[in-house]
Formats: C-alpha cells, sequence, structure tokens
C-alpha cells in the first residue's frame, strides 16, 4: 500500500510540476457583436529566463488560429523582482511575430517589475499597450483599464468616447462589480484558474477578494458578460494541477 501510495504521489508531482504547466489548451466562446472577427485572448504568460520554447509555442499556436485580433491580460514578467523572468526587450521581439494587431492591459508582476519600461518596449514592436484607454480596430472599441493592485483602473476613463461594440480588459476580474457601464464583453486573467484544481472541488485558493468565485469561466451576474481565463504561466509555484494553460478563443 505504502509502495502505491509513493507511485502515485511520484506521478502527480512529475505531472503537476513538468507536464501540465508545459501543455496548451484551446477553449472556445461564442460572443455576439463581435463585427465578424475571430479573437484571441491570452493572460498571464510569466516568461521566465529559460522560456524561450514555451514563448515560442504560444505565438505559433496564436498564429495557427488565425485571429483577427489578439487580447490579452497582461503579466508578460515572471516573479517579483525581474530577477527570473525573460527580459521584456526579448519578449517583445517574439510576440512581435504575431500576425494579428495586439492589445493588452499590464498586470502585477509588470506593475512590479516596471510598467513604463514594459509599455515602452511592448510599443516599440507595434503592440497597442491601455492605460484607462481605449483604441478602435475597424468597428470595434477595446477598452483597458490599470491593473488593481499596481494601479488605479479608471473604467470611465477607459470608455470614455467608446461606444457598442466594445471589450473591456482588465487584468483581475476582482472589478467585475465596480463595473457599471454596459460593455459587450469584459476580459480578466490573474487567477490562474487557481492553478490547483481538485476533482469534484475546484480550485482551492486564488488570489481574489472574491475567493474561487472568478477562477476562470463565463459569468454573467450583472448586466455585462465576463470571461475569465485560466492563463497561460504560473506564479508562486511552478506547478498546475487540473488547470490546463489556456489559449481562448471568441468568434
Amino acid at each position: 500500500m505504502f509502495k502505491c501510495f509513493v507511485i502515485i504521489f511520484v506521478l502527480l508531482f512529475i505531472w503537476s510540476f513538468f507536464i501540465e504547466p508545459n501543455l496548451l489548451t484551446i477553449k472556445r466562446y461564442k460572443v455576439n457583436n463581435l463585427q465578424g472577427k475571430r479573437i484571441v485572448f491570452v493572460s498571464d504568460f510569466h516568461i521566465a529566463k529559460n522560456d524561450k520554447t514555451r514563448l515560442k509555442r504560444i505565438v505559433n499556436k496564436i498564429n495557427k488560429i488565425n485571429p483577427d485580433l489578439v487580447l490579452s491580460g497582461g503579466d508578460f514578467i515572471k516573479g517579483h523582482t525581474g530577477t527570473t523572468t525573460m527580459p521584456i526587450e526579448e519578449q517583445a521581439k517574439e510576440l512581435a511575430k504575431i500576425k494579428a494587431p495586439f492589445v493588452t492591459v499590464l498586470g502585477n508582476h509588470d506593475g512590479w517589475y516596471d510598467k513604463y519600461t514594459i509599455k515602452t518596449e511592448l510599443e516599440k514592436v507595434g503592440i497597442i499597450v491601455l492605460h484607462n484607454t481605449n483604441t478602435k480596430i475597424d468597428n470595434l472599441y477595446i477598452a483597458g483599464v490599470e491593473d488593481l493592485q499596481t494601479g488605479f483602473p479608471n473604467v470611465d476613463a477607459a470608455l470614455e468616447n467608446t461606444e457598442s461594440p466594445r471589450i473591456l480588459l482588465t487584468h483581475t476580474p476582482d472589478i467585475y462589480y465596480d463595473i457599471k457601464s454596459d460593455v459587450d464583453l469584459i476580459l480578466a486573467g490573474h487567477v490562474h484558474g487557481g492553478q490547483i484544481k481538485l476533482p469534484f472541488i475546484g480550485a482551492i485558493i486564488c488570489p481574489s477578494k472574491y475567493g474561487t468565485k472568478f477562477s476562470d469561466g463565463d459569468f454573467k451576474e450583472t448586466q455585462n458578460r465576463m470571461i475569465v481565463t485560466k492563463g497561460l504561466g504560473t506564479s508562486i509555484l511552478p506547478i498546475r494541477f487540473c488547470a490546463i494553460p489556456e489559449i481562448i478563443i471568441l468568434e
């Protein structure tokens, strides 16, 4: 019995640390009023110093989807201090290979690192970075707010001079109930699906004031719909269990 327990533990350890964090799945959602566009949504890259292979796989996967637009919830940086992350200049060069307009907000790890440097380097390669601002891609408005932990999200400023159809990007889902304006869709990341989910129980813990409520998925508890992604990388512990990294397709 003890031997079986040890074998199971070792297999789970290998799966959680070395296999699942490197998997990549696609999740599709049907969304009205996207002007006929296929949109990719990604978040929480958390690219480590020697993680170029994973970043290349993400970029290649996105290009194979052939999206009309790529949206991001931010957190390109790995760790809190920048000592474990791939330099943003290198990340930007790889992300520039995405063959579609790319619009992003920044996350808390980006803010702890240096959000102004990240914004500058991403914009050098043509990526649009939103800080309580918006942009228009064809007939679709994309608004984005600052991160709640490291900035001051201002939804009214982000939505200024926009109209439907419009999508609001926020790194964290925690501002969901604070959004009083009508938007066609809210997109969020940050919580990584909890990173560890137990069968029949779900996520154990999430970095959210609402606990595990918004760990991932599709929500409509106000006039606005919100989709939360499990994200692509890991934080704190390099582990995922039953929370496979994902790319979201909106059609």
